[in-house]
């Protein structure tokens, strides 16, 4: 029976101080913790078994999916003492996985339809598979070509300037043979990307790619886990039906307010008049004065924004103050309980 296999063990360090509190497979993704939206998507793919490898802080992701039951699925766990890398992981998993598996890095935002991918594979009768997306830039991703019949023939991790010559790059989703386990050595750190993938090509191995056509974003920095949101936002990226959303209503008076038809706001919210929120995500029981303004922006759960203060293309972590009349400048990233006085600018 086919697996998922979640590579879930990173620290973030790219995002801190958001991921300082909470692990990157969890952050908040337009209110939803991030990995449900992996999750949902492998659902839809009529696979029920997922496994997570977890490493940094895994006690608050297993707090909130546990054995998988109320999503739908099953979910096992494996546990790095230290990082064995992404390939090393897998392999960690070994006596959990007996049949094809789907691998997936637990930063990538995607509705890739898995059971095309799957079907691909098999059909090519593949030894690896590897989902492809387009990006203008690739050289901060694994560059990789195919030829006209779909097969890899060249793969180059994180290409100088000069060495780019396509722009497909590894969207981190693999179809894999249990074979593929077989490749990866039991000690030391392994990657799929700088170890196991060129093997494959040295040994002639059956390596195809499969190249995405809709919507892919990773959230591994804060500028891409705000392009996410935007994302959602635009409605190019649909939100999947997540089961334990809150219901208590948002205090504010529609005619003494401007929200726009975009932006998101969770229960508890208590927005005040004069309030101008454009383009923005808001967690639950956030709180924003009278006349403040806040644009293109991301903030989470518990955060107070006094009155006249701007937020503009920033994130706010958990319970943060923004005093009265401050400026958070486009690009800003404040962690959890952080504290703004009163006008200052950040």
């Amino acid at each position: 029976m086919i697996k998922a296999f979640i590579l879930a063990g990173g620290k973030g360090a790219r995002l801190r101080p958001l991921t300082l509190h909470t692990p990157k497979p969890i952050v908040p993704l337009a209110n939803i913790p991030f990995l449900f939206f992996q999750i949902d998507r492998i659902k839809r793919a009529k696979i029920t078994e997922i496994i997570l490898s977890l490493s940094y802080q895994p006690r608050k992701i297993k707090d909130i999916f546990g054995d998988g039951m109320n999503y739908g699925v099953t979910m096992r766990y494996t546990h790095e003492d230290l990082p064995r890398g992404t390939a090393g992981a897998l392999k960690g998993g070994e006596h959990l996985i007996d049949d094809t598996t789907v691998a997936m890095n637990g930063d990538v935002l995607t509705d890739t339809d898995l059971r095309e991918v799957i079907q691909y594979h098999k059909s090519n009768k593949a030894e690896a598979t590897i989902v492809l997306a387009r990006v203008m830039n690739p050289t901060g991703y694994g560059l990789v070509e195919a030829d006209s019949h779909g097969r890899v023939v060249r793969f180059t991790e994180k290409p100088a300037e000069d060495e780019v010559t396509g722009d497909t790059i590894n969207a981190g989703i693999y179809v894999l043979e249990r074979s593929i386990l077989n490749r990866i050595s039991p000690d030391g750190p392994q990657s799929f990307e700088r170890d196991v993938f060129p093997q494959l090509l040295q040994d002639g191995a059956r390596f195809y790619a499969y190249l995405n056509r809709g919507y892919w974003q990773d959230i591994g920095s804060p500028s891409k886990y705000l392009e996410a949101h935007y994302g959602i936002i635009s409605g190019r990226m649909k939100l999947p039906a997540y089961p334990h959303r809150a219901s208590a209503p948002i205090r504010w008076n529609k005619n003494e307010v401007q929200i726009d038809s975009y932006s998101m706001l969770e229960s508890k919210c208590v927005i005040k008049p004069g309030v101008t929120i454009e383009n923005s995500v808001l967690g639950e029981e956030c709180r924003i004065e009278e006349g403040a303004l806040i644009k293109d922006s991301v903030i989470w759960s518990g955060t107070r924004v006094r009155s006249n203060a701007r937020v503009e293309r920033a994130i706010i972590g958990r319970q943060c103050h923004i005093g009265e009349g401050a400026r958070i400048r486009p690009g800003s990233v404040l962690g959890d309980k952080t504290l703004v006085c009163d006008y200052s600018i950040v």
